[in-house]
């Protein structure tokens, strides 16, 4: 059979590569473009691919501010006058059992209360920086946890569990939203000098894979082990990261898509990537001389934490998901003042107020409060009663554990504003009034995230796990 010539005339390769000179472009950008789609469509093979969410989100990043040892409520932000009255006398009222034997001797606050901003919340003396930002914030004086004990109460307050080995809350928002940031982790840990009791376990992927754990920077100029290259040249670190991927590939071609070695191929990406970020990241030296005073970072007493609270703000703008700030050590147990209280409260919050205050203000300036949630808090609050030391020298009187009724503060990210909910007791010992379970908080952070906490699940021995297990209502009341 004859077949008819239907090839195209010939071209030269002038001509050829003048109209080529568009495609080589175009091949980029479709690449570029369907990299986009892919994340859009939550069909992209990194793991910290953006995803789209169960609903609306009000914020985009959260910032966790952790006051590890557990801050006394009502010497900060729940004042108690029947403590002022009836301070040195017996309680009157049945107390639960504490971790120490404590005393039943009422003790009232060294610390005098004022009334801040339109609507009139109630600080302690310690936060004189943080009073000035009370219309920005939402109390929640009612908080309830279900440990008395530091490791227990954090693996709690971080996992919803008292145990050691499941997904910390910053692991579930990343494997829920994944990361909007390309060069650094999803979920980021600022250390001072010490990890709260429980360890690395705190922000730990647990049973999710473990590209959602959390990446602990630690202080000093080399936050990070390994981060900086040992090739003498760049050439060199590129040749092994090529024959790395080479090697991948050909491991996926022979067996498939495996989502451990995607992961894997991911993080080798991420850590190349995060050569040039992460010092990038802590060269403050673009931070004008105004922004580093409202930080306190010219201030040896803030200067620690003033740093920690300054990078979270840059960790958001170049979209990290989650950020831990862990509270500074001052020489002294953290916030777990059991003697001592007095003096060792005023150094805490001496230390850690000026820079909240700073990175409030410096996020609401940059129009980046709305879409980041803040959170302020330790594992449990403290009681009314007093923790005297064996001699009985009331000069160095303190308190001890109470997971009862505590306080912790909201700011931005679709939380209302200005807004003081639930109570304590005339003590401060129980929550009495709206209470709100730390499985509640969680709910509620998954829900201002655009994450329906019920729906974040993820199978493993058998079960659909999630953050909150069975448990947790988001307080709408809190919400704007």
């Amino acid at each position: 059979m004859h077949w008819a010539n239907t090839s195209p005339p010939a071209i030269s390769r002038r001509e050829m590569l003048w109209r080529c000179a568009n495609g080589f472009g175009g091949l980029a950008l479709s690449c570029l473009l369907a990299e986009k789609q892919g994340l859009a469509a939550g069909t992209s093979t990194s793991p910290l691919a953006p995803r789209v969410t169960h609903h609306p989100p009000k914020a985009r990043s959260v910032i966790f501010l952790f006051m590890d040892g557990g801050p006394s409520q009502m010497d900060t932000f729940d004042p108690k006058p029947r403590l002022q009255k009836e301070s040195g006398q017996p309680i009157r009222m049945e107390t639960p059992a504490t971790v120490f034997q404590i005393s039943r001797m009422v003790l009232g606050s060294p610390y005098s209360f004022k009334r801040y901003g339109h609507s009139g919340a109630a600080v302690s003396e310690l936060f004189p920086h943080l009073a000035t930002c009370v219309d920005d914030m939402t109390f929640v004086r009612s908080m309830v946890a279900d440990h008395s004990e530091h490791t227990a109460a954090n693996y709690f307050m971080h996992s919803g569990t008292g145990f050691q080995g499941r997904p910390s809350l910053g692991s579930w928002v990343t494997y829920g939203l994944g990361s909007e940031s390309d060069n650094l982790p999803g979920f980021i840990v600022l250390e001072s000098e010490m990890v709260p009791p429980g360890g690395l376990d705190l922000f730990g992927s647990g049973f999710l894979p473990a590209s959602y754990q959390g990446t602990l920077f630690r202080k000093g100029r080399h936050p990070i082990a390994d981060i900086r290259p040992r090739e003498a040249a760049p050439e060199l670190q590129l040749d092994k990261l090529d024959l790395i991927r080479k090697l991948n590939a050909g491991v996926v071609g022979r067996f498939g898509a495996v989502s451990e070695l995607e992961a894997t191929i991911a993080n080798y990406e991420l850590a190349f990537r995060m050569q040039s970020a992460v010092p990038e990241l802590l060269d403050l030296g673009d931070e004008s001389e105004a922004t580093r005073k409202l930080y306190g970072l010219n201030e040896p007493e803030t200067e620690e934490f003033g740093r920690e609270c300054l990078l979270a703000r840059r960790l958001v703008e170049r979209g990290v998901r989650f950020i831990e700030c862990l509270s500074p050590q001052r020489r002294i147990d953290r916030w777990d003042q059991h003697i001592r209280l007095q003096e060792r409260h005023r150094i805490n919050a001496k230390a850690t107020d000026k820079p909240i205050a700073g990175l409030l203000k410096d996020l609401k300036a940059r129009g980046l409060l709305d879409q980041t949630l803040v959170v302020w808090g330790g594992e449990f609050g403290r009681t009314p009663t007093a923790q005297t030391p064996d001699d009985g020298d009331l000069s160095q009187v303190g308190r001890d554990h109470n997971p009862f009724g505590f306080t912790m503060w909201l700011a931005g990210g679709g939380v209302k504003p200005g807004t003081v909910y639930g109570a304590t007791d005339e003590y401060g010992y129980y929550a009495v009034e709206n209470k709100v379970h730390v499985h509640d908080l969680h709910a509620t952070i998954l829900h201002l995230l655009g994450l329906d906490h019920t729906k974040l699940t993820y199978r493993f021995s058998g079960r659909d796990m999630r953050l909150t297990d069975v448990y947790g209502n988001v307080v709408h009341d809190i919400l704007v």
